[in-house]
């Protein structure tokens, strides 16, 4: 079997006319494909992230991929009064919020018995915190306007376990709780909530701060096509989830993994 990537997908406009709002989206990651796809399939996005530099670079850059106007905010999603006016800003600059990616996360290395009270309140407050301050931003506009949708970033360390990743998958696992709990308050009001579940998205961010051979093993022991998924693979998912073709989800949590069990 091949361990190339598939071509690029073409946009087909099926988020055209919506809004479409990500968190931690500057970068090489997973949060920079989602932004891109959604725009590419029609979508108006906004940028958001917490390196004012780094916001400004990439929200220039999408600018540039796809010619039009690409919006952007600061915000640090540990910090309420930066997530309550992320969310005035997306109403400001766009109109509406049709679509929020929770993208914004935090990882780490440490055993259990190293891990620092810091290290897994720092892990959760990103990760799961940020989410939930999030939506509990979002929701009230989402009702307002009849309907929305919500993704949240959750990770395959959620439900395979994986030496090391104690707090990060505590907090990522919290995340699938939460998504399940808060999308049935949510369904009443058109909004729907779903997660995605991804396994090792490989990015150039990604392989400065983790060691390369680590990598290595991970992608031969784990991945059966050989290969680390693009990080737009994973925001394929998120655009899929994002559209109406999947109006009868909520409360779900989709996988995009080849891992082995």
């Amino acid at each position: 079997m091949s361990k190339m990537a598939p071509p690029y997908p073409e946009g087909r406009d099926i988020l055209k006319g919506k809004t479409v709002l990500v968190t931690a989206s500057a970068g090489t990651g997973i949060g920079y494909a989602t932004a891109k796809r959604c725009a590419e399939e029609g979508a108006t996005v906004m940028l958001s992230d917490i390196h004012a530099t780094r916001l400004q670079t990439y929200a220039d850059r999408l600018e540039d991929e796809i010619g039009r106007r690409v919006h952007r905010a600061l915000c640090n999603v540990t910090v309420q009064d930066e997530v309550d006016g992320l969310i005035r800003a997306v109403v400001a600059q766009m109109g509406r919020l049709d679509v929020l990616v929770n993208n914004a996360g935090l990882g780490g290395t440490y055993s259990v018995v190293d891990t620092t009270d810091e290290q897994w309140a720092g892990i959760l407050a990103t990760n799961l915190t940020g989410t939930f301050r999030c939506v509990r931003a979002a929701l009230p506009v989402m009702i307002g306007q009849g309907g929305g949708v919500i993704v949240n970033m959750s990770s395959i360390c959620a439900w395979r376990a994986e030496a090391g990743q104690s707090a990060y998958a505590a907090s990522k696992a919290g995340i699938l709780a939460f998504t399940r709990c808060a999308a049935m308050e949510a369904a009443p009001h058109g909004v729907r909530i779903n997660a995605v579940v991804p396994s090792l998205a490989l990015h150039p961010y990604l392989e400065k701060v983790t060691d390369r051979s680590h990598l290595a093993r991970l992608i031969a022991e784990n991945e059966a096509f050989g290969r680390a998924a693009e990080p737009w693979e994973v925001a394929n998912a998120i655009v899929f989830l994002a559209s109406d073709y999947a109006s009868y989800m909520t409360g779900e949590a989709l996988s995009v993994s080849c891992r082995r069990a």
